[in-house]
């Protein structure tokens, strides 16, 4: 999310981590963050153009490096945004390589995933989040998503 610090942020990135480990318990888990500014002009933007690239590349190489590998596309507000422009980014055969995608106080809330069945994403989005209404407003519902992290894993263990 916007401002918070690299690799994967504080409000729901760790929460979803945790729950992840206890969600698929023994299987082998790899989490590969995105590190970019995550700063006010990239949100305004529509997500930071360098990161979402970054994003795309990173998920490139995940599908070809392990043709076997599960991917799950996940972000908290700008990383939501990074999510959607990554996404746009990817070829077709890329694209159908995400298994699930996940997104926290989505800012393009409401608008799919480019290449992922709608049934595969789930965006997360509380009552009186302004980001999550098109606005610019970080309100109190904003900051609490990480209490949403084991519906999250859920959803991913679901399916991966």
């Amino acid at each position: 999310g916007t401002t918070e610090p690299a690799p994967i942020g504080v409000v729901a990135g760790p929460p979803l981590q945790s729950a992840l480990k206890k969600q698929l318990g023994g299987q082998s888990l790899s989490f590969q963050g995105v590190d970019y500014p995550a700063d006010i002009p990239g949100f305004l933007e529509g997500g930071d153009k360098e990161g979402s690239k970054t994003m795309a590349n990173d998920i490139t190489d995940a599908a070809k490096s392990c043709p076997d590998t599960k991917i799950v596309s996940v972000g908290y507000s700008q990383g939501g945004q990074l999510v959607h422009n990554s996404a746009k980014l990817l070829p077709a055969n890329i694209q159908s390589r995400i298994n699930a995608a996940v997104i926290f106080g989505d800012p393009d809330n409401g608008q799919p995933v480019a290449g992922v069945n709608k049934a595969n994403t789930k965006v997360i989005c509380h009552n009186g989040d302004n980001i999550c209404d098109g606005g610019a407003l970080i309100l109190a519902p904003h900051l609490t998503y990480g209490q949403d992290a084991t519906s999250a894993a859920k959803f991913i263990a679901s399916k991966v």
